[in-house]
């Protein structure tokens, strides 16, 4: 149970990233940011998330719930996940796109970089 709790964490904390993405654009931005996920799916090894306009994170993590809250702040998505009986606190991080990919880099873009397919 804690080898799979350790992988859930892993996957949903810190991801490798994907293949270099090019021309990554920053935003800074709500609207933009909804514009780029609004209605779509972000998936990531075994992760797939929807991010709602109200303020929501829904999405499955190695076969387990994940449940969120989000805000827009000075320019950066502000987060909180529940993924099973793990909580991951409030985390600001800045985001940028490329195309179908998007790049969300923790603790206001000096932490752990995740890299998403947007479906």
């Amino acid at each position: 149970m804690k080898s799979h709790l350790t992988a859930l964490t892993a996957l949903v904390v810190s991801f490798a990233p994907l293949p270099a993405m090019a021309d990554l654009e920053r935003i800074t931005d709500r609207g933009a940011f909804l514009s780029a996920v609004e209605g779509r799916e972000l998936s990531r090894l075994g992760v797939s998330l929807r991010v709602s306009p109200n303020g929501t994170i829904a999405g499955r993590a190695l076969g387990r719930d994940v449940t969120g809250t989000w805000s827009w702040e000075n320019g950066m998505f502000c987060r909180t996940l529940d993924a099973g009986d793990r909580q991951f606190g409030r985390n600001c991080q800045v985001v940028s796109v490329d195309g179908g990919n998007i790049r969300f880099h923790a603790d206001q873009g000096t932490g752990d970089i995740a890299d998403f397919r947007i479906r």
